[in-house]
């Protein structure tokens, strides 16, 4: 590849939808996106096939992508990723994207909070119990309302942590958050999240573009 060619492209942001509005927070702007692509969280249910679909993603990328930002921790299955394919890959380099949004630390503090969690990011709780009935695909299931089926599956948990990560309208979040926890039962507890590791690993992303010439930036 010619120096002219690596200057005409730009960075791709691949990222869990979970964490979509937060890492649109951290980009927003940037003239040197040129692609963005978010994939369900639904995904993280099966590790080996989230895996598979991402290095799917990463190996169709437009020409003009010259180096992703992975909006992903290792979420079970993606550990080392970035070193076994030909793109120039910068992840976040935690267990997966609440820890990004937490630290590693304040995470397994709060995992071990009484009970199991269920981690709610602001950006996340924008949709509501209608977005997760349509995470879950519980929209497609005839002869039992969606209800039932999220009850089920939120068996054993005791806690709704909503992460306020300061995105706008997250009073409107919140207010999503608990009207799930009402709904599956859930003990609601409110906690305050940063984007700083969002932003670290995305300064990372743009100083190995730089140092590779992608895009030409100063």
């Amino acid at each position: 590849m010619t120096d002219k060619e690596r200057m005409t492209m730009g960075i791709g942001i691949l990222g869990c939808d979970a964490i979509r509005n937060e890492l649109e927070i951290v980009t927003a702007g940037d003239p040197e996106v040129v692609y963005r692509e978010y994939l369900e969280f639904g995904l993280h249910l099966e590790p080996d096939r989230l895996r598979e679909v991402i290095l799917e993603k990463l190996g169709s990328l437009p020409d003009e992508v010259g180096i992703v930002f992975l909006g992903y921790g290792h979420c079970q299955a993606l550990k080392g990723l970035p070193e076994q394919v030909a793109i120039p890959v910068v992840m976040l380099e935690c267990e997966d994207c609440i820890a990004a949004l937490l630290t590693s630390d304040r995470y397994h503090l709060e995992k071990k909070n009484g009970g199991l969690t269920w981690f709610y990011p602001a950006g996340w709780a924008v949709d509501g119990l209608p977005g997760m009935v349509r995470l879950f695909h519980l929209d497609c299931v005839e002869g039992y309302s969606p209800d039932f089926f999220l009850k089920i599956m939120f068996d054993g948990f005791s806690r709704c942590l909503f992460i306020d990560t300061g995105i706008e309208g997250v009073e409107r979040c919140e207010t999503n958050s608990l009207d799930v926890a009402k709904a599956l039962g859930l003990r609601h507890e409110r906690t305050l999240g940063n984007l700083d590791m969002l932003r670290a690993s995305w300064q990372r992303t743009k100083e190995l573009a730089r140092s590779l010439d992608i895009g030409g930036m100063p």
